[in-house]
């Protein structure tokens, strides 16, 4: 398992802290910010920042609790390893399922968003086509991307990602300078807004989803702990100010009361960019605002899918042949791709149970290695999460009340707002 004697061969050797950071940032953001928002409407802005702040620290902190287990093991090594090897093949299994379903309905996900954004870009044109085919067209046509190779994703995603940040802040820079702070701070009226942010941290938790990169970060890295510590809290740093801004734009541009009908219409994301549509001041903007959503739904996309694409091709051995790649494209692909055509509008719904499995993998389990790492090693003088046990404690608590939250919502024991 673990071998120190090798540390110094693993240094940073000077990398840049920025690189790192933009690496869990650019994972982290992506087209599950347009459910929040729409799940934050009941509780509205002022205790939606309140309810990111908790989550992206149990998030950063559980993180770190995975950094500080990966530390024991050799650049390099998985997640899957890590599991295995500290808390055994129970936890292994059930991890790397939560990670398969997390993938695959994240990819639903995006499907019906990708659906939803398409089809409000080609109404602006004035092509009329049912939801369902424009995520059939959308899923298609990205999954080409992936079949044809990694090189053809790493491509596209880079020139998807420099169009993101140039769009982002044209169309959100706009809705800045236009903000009315009494629409953000105005009294709404509610009685308790405590279930309304119990009904959004697992929107929250989907949103500060990197764990997976942890290991990249070490392998990238070495053992350098102080660079990999920045990097994350850096990058997580990023994604909540992207957040903050978002909200901001929606919040301090749409009534809450409007909201009332963007969530009676699903609250897809096509809905929600014509409502910020509405309000923006010229069509060149309104333009900028759809092809970075569209931009975000896409490279999101191929991130979870290439992510999935490669799982099931080692789970299943389809070698990289023609036909090999066939296959993984059918098992990848099909089963999203059916969902998106027979419920075109799930996309915050898929968000809610992305969340549900994601507690394994992001919070619970990333705590649990870490306790059982401390008692495989209890004289390491390596890299430790300060706060004890105590900290363990809060993360696995914060894996459980986000599970319990969605199953509560589930149950329609917890409000939607406007209905």
């Amino acid at each position: 398992m673990a071998n120190h004697m090798n540390a110094a061969k693993h240094k940073a050797s000077g990398k840049s802290v920025l690189g790192g950071a933009m690496i869990i940032a650019g994972t982290a953001v992506g087209a599950g910010m347009f459910s929040l928002p729409v799940v934050g409407a009941g509780m509205w802005f002022s205790y939606s920042v309140v309810m990111m702040l908790g989550v992206w620290f149990c998030m950063l902190v559980s993180g770190l609790l995975l950094l500080e287990t990966n530390l024991h093991f050799e650049p390099g090594a998985s997640f899957d390893t890590l599991t295995r090897d500290t808390l055994g093949n129970f936890w292994r299994i059930v991890n790397g399922l939560s990670i398969a379903f997390v993938l695959y309905i994240l990819a639903y996900a995006y499907i019906s968003g990708g659906g939803s954004i398409v089809n409000h870009s080609l109404q602006g044109l004035g092509i009329a086509l049912p939801q369902s085919l424009a995520g059939l067209i959308f899923a298609i046509g990205l999954a080409i991307i992936v079949f044809i190779s990694t090189k053809a994703v790493d491509r596209i995603t880079t020139i998807m990602l420099g169009g993101m940040i140039i769009t982002f802040f044209l169309a959100i820079g706009n809705l800045l300078i236009e903000i009315e702070p009494v629409k953000l701070f105005a009294p709404n009226g509610e009685a308790s807004y405590l279930p309304y942010l119990l009904a959004a941290i697992p929107f929250g938790l989907v949103s500060f989803g990197y764990h997976g990169n942890v290991p990249s970060l070490v392998k990238y890295y070495g053992k350098d702990p102080k660079t990999i510590v920045k990097a994350i809290t850096l990058g997580t740093l990023i994604a909540f100010v992207i957040y903050l801004c978002w909200l901001m734009a929606t919040m301090g541009n749409i009534a809450r009361s409007e909201f009332v009908d963007i969530v009676a219409k699903g609250g897809n994301m096509g809905i929600l960019v014509a409502a910020l549509s509405d309000v923006m001041a010229s069509d060149w903007l309104t333009t900028m605002l759809t092809l970075f959503a569209n931009l975000a739904v896409a490279s999101s996309f191929l991130g979870v899918t290439l992510g999935l694409f490669d799982y099931l091709a080692d789970l299943f051995g389809f070698d990289e042949t023609r036909t090999g790649r066939l296959k993984t494209a059918a098992v990848t692909f099909l089963p999203p791709t059916l969902l998106g055509l027979l419920f075109p509008n799930g996309f915050l719904i898929a968000i809610g149970f992305a969340a549900l499995a994601a507690t394994i993998w992001a919070a619970i389990v990333p705590a649990l290695m870490a306790h059982k790492a401390r008692q495989l090693y209890p004289n390491s003088q390596g890299f430790k999460v300060p706060g004890g046990t105590l900290v363990i404690g809060i993360v696995i608590a914060y894996g459980l009340l986000t599970a319990t939250c969605h199953l509560l919502m589930m149950a329609e024991l917890l409000p939607v707002y406007g209905k």
